[in-house]
């Protein structure tokens, strides 16, 4: 008959395990008795329960089955710990209350777990048939406390000068055994280099001399058998620069150190360079063989009319205060008529649009003064040759309307006689032939009527 490893009654932690070793087990039946454990080294965390699983199998008769656990340390003798016949078990005094067991299952459980109970446990099962059949393992137990969040610490604190100064890094953990210190930088390990050193136990790292290619975000990774924790990220603070000083302009067309500006526009140039802390600039403007300082700060601002040579030669200066480098560079700034040409240009050619323009308008405007001037000549015409004819004649030509008294009747009337188609004039009634004007046309006679007035009868009694 044939007999395999119980369920385990306190962990089911084990049991990926159990499902491998069984298959082991029923491979090596025919051999005999076998012993199996998942692992022969297993980890514990101080203060908590751990188990120790075992499976063994047998193809044999068995009339019992004795299971013994036994414990030792380095360098000291195997000591008894509990021990079962069959289903009965026999705990040693010392230990009844740490160490557990069910049998027929060979696993072991200890509780709670102590600094102590780190070692190699041996499990030792004897099958009782037609003969006595053994077999055992060993498993390593390590005991460990978890790792506490870890802190790093830079020296000096308040940063180092690239290529002057070092500095130091400290992963500090205030709990934890058996510890591991990694060092990431920008989430990767940090190896040993020329400028990068560690610790014996890895906790520190020491850069000599820093640079600017040691800025970055760093963190020390902290782990055990048992546990691992991170830090939170730090950059140490590294003061560099300047580097890739440059000038840049709003306007102008630049070549090489050459900005060319269209006079009339007002330019603004950009220092800028790579530094830490922000560098310091001056404006430096060079004429007749000297220079002169003509502004501070990262923008300066040229107006091209006001500037006396059509090229002048600039220089910008940047200045680390911290590390006290320096660095410049050299621009020419030539202002050209460009603008105004272009300006030109474009009014040529507009021309053609602007002289049709001028043209239509002016055509226009004589068309409607001919025509006014056709509207009003005639009535010019006539009252220049009233004006000029004497007073006389229109006595003369007096008639009464009927309407003496009834001075809103007062005026001059005009009556332009013209022919008929037939060619003969008609005269008007109210004035007999013989009055007409002598030598006049009958067909352009004017015939005057002036109202009478009482004061003109008095000078002319009837």
């Amino acid at each position: 008959m044939g007999q395999d490893a119980f369920m385990d009654p306190f962990s089911n932690t084990v049991g990926v395990f159990q499902c491998k070793i069984y298959l082991l087990l029923l491979a090596g039946a025919c051999s005999g008795l076998k012993v199996a454990v998942p692992s022969h080294t297993i980890h514990g965390i101080r203060g908590q329960a751990l188990y120790l699983p075992v499976h063994y199998g047998f193809h044999t008769p068995a009339s019992d089955i004795q299971i013994i656990w036994l414990f030792e340390r380095p360098h000291t003798m195997p000591k008894y710990l509990l021990g079962s016949v069959n289903k009965s078990v026999v705990p040693d005094l010392e230990y009844q209350h740490k160490f557990t067991m069910m049998p027929p299952n060979a696993s072991l459980l200890i509780n709670p777990l102590q600094f102590t109970d780190e070692g190699n446990y041996i499990v030792k099962v004897n099958i009782q048939g037609n003969g006595t059949l053994s077999a055992s393992q060993k498993i390593q137990v390590t005991v460990d406390d978890p790792v506490t969040k870890p802190v790093v610490q830079t020296q000096p604190s308040s940063g180092a000068v690239e290529y002057v100064g070092n500095m130091t890094l400290t992963c500090i953990v205030e709990g934890g055994t058996r510890l591991i210190y990694q060092w990431l930088k920008n989430g990767r390990p940090v190896h040993t280099t020329s400028t990068n050193s560690f610790s014996p136990q890895n906790n520190t790292l020491h850069i000599a001399p820093v640079t600017k290619e040691d800025i970055g975000n760093y963190s020390c990774l902290v782990k055990n058998p048992v546990s691992k924790m991170e830090s939170d990220i730090t950059m140490p603070i590294i003061y560099y620069g300047p580097y890739g000083l440059r000038v840049n302009s709003d306007k102008g067309l630049k070549v090489g150190e050459v900005f060319t500006v269209d006079i009339g526009e007002a330019i603004l140039f950009d220092c800028s360079a790579d530094s830490y802390p922000p560098n310091t600039y001056s404006w430096i403007r060079r004429t007749d063989n000297t220079t002169y300082v003509i502004k501070h700060g990262p923008h300066l601002e040229v107006a091209s009319e006001k500037v006396a040579q059509k090229t002048t030669d600039y220089v910008c200066c940047a200045y680390n205060n911290v590390t006290g480098r320096q660095d410049e560079t050299h621009f020419t700034v030539i202002i050209t008529s460009v603008g105004l040409e272009k300006l030109a240009q474009k009014g040529k050619s507009l021309s053609p649009l602007a002289s049709i323009t001028g043209i239509s308008l002016f055509l226009i405007i004589s068309m409607c003064l001919l025509l006014l001037w056709k509207k009003y000549q005639p009535y010019k015409i006539i009252r220049q040759k009233l004006e000029s004819r004497p007073k006389m004649e229109y006595r003369k030509a007096r008639t009464f309307s009927g309407h003496e008294d009834a001075l809103d009747d007062f005026g001059i009337y005009e009556f332009v006689a013209f022919p008929d188609a037939s060619g003969v004039p008609r005269m008007p009634r109210s004035v007999p032939a013989s009055d007409s004007i002598s030598g006049q046309d009958l067909h352009s006679t004017i015939y005057e009527v002036i109202q009478h007035i009482p004061a003109q009868q008095q000078d002319h009694p009837e």
